[in-house]
């Protein structure tokens, strides 16, 4: 085999990379599989993800079959990828057929597919482990132990990657509803002032009036708030309505 430095410092420089404005992380799923196979002894590759509810999902394979033989795992709830993703650790299968005893159907649908080895590497950051690499071979103990070392540094760099990527979407998220909730704490000052001035009233009784308008017609404060200061809500309805309580 020729030399895999290069292309194996490209391949983890791109699964690191979650810097970029288009970053997606479908697409660096399916690059660490497609690395596996091009760097490694590996016939296919796939890839079982968690999701953020912890719900494991296929999230990405060289083949069909491949594909196919992820989804039984996730189905039958048995088989390497899914030990490893519960165990955190790596499960070899040097000898598929061998492993029947303890996954029958699964290995006997990975020899079907013309697999004879299969290796599961967990994607794991200290004590998260959020999937698994599963690795196929078409021969018994198709992967050295150089091998299976390449394999578990291309799932730590995916791994921190997809982590990295999920707080940074988890705070723009919050970042957004921040705002939001500013905003609309803002746009609430201003149309209990509009209420306070227009109808004699001090800012708690402003509020309260606010308030009584949106429950009664089912509608959000912020909003009401928004139309009492644009204008598009009548503040006369709002002022002359009996107060409760």
């Amino acid at each position: 085999m020729e030399s895999r430095e290069g292309p194996l410092l490209n391949a983890l420089v791109r699964l690191a990379d979650t810097s970029a404005a288009d970053y997606d992380m479908a697409d660096r799923c399916q690059q660490l599989v497609e690395a596996c196979v091009r760097l490694l002894d590996a016939a296919q590759a796939g890839l079982l993800l968690s999701d953020h509810r912890g719900v494991l999902r296929v999230s990405a394979a060289t083949s069909g079959q491949t594909h196919r033989l992820e989804l039984f795992q996730l189905e039958s709830a048995h088989g390497p990828g899914i030990q490893s993703c519960h165990t955190g650790i790596p499960v070899p299968v040097h000898d598929l057929a061998a492993a029947a005893f303890r996954w029958p159907e699964f290995a006997r649908r990975g020899l079907d597919n013309g697999y004879l080895s299969a290796y599961a590497l967990p994607l794991r950051l200290r004590t998260e482990t959020i999937g698994a690499l599963d690795l196929y071979g078409t021969s018994a103990s198709a992967l050295g132990h150089a091998d299976l070392r390449v394999a578990q540094a291309l799932a730590d760099v995916a791994c921190i990657g997809i982590l990295q990527s999920r707080v940074l979407e988890r705070s723009k998220t919050l970042n957004s509803q921040l705002r939001s909730a500013l905003n609309s704490r803002i746009v609430i000052e201003q149309a209990k002032g509009v209420l306070a001035e227009r109808g004699q009233l001090d800012m708690d009784q402003a509020f309260h009036r606010l308030r009584e308008h949106a429950r009664s017609n089912n509608l959000r404060l912020a909003d009401v708030s928004a139309g009492v200061v644009s204008g598009a809500v009548d503040t006369g309805t709002i002022l002359t309505r009996p107060p409760t309580g």
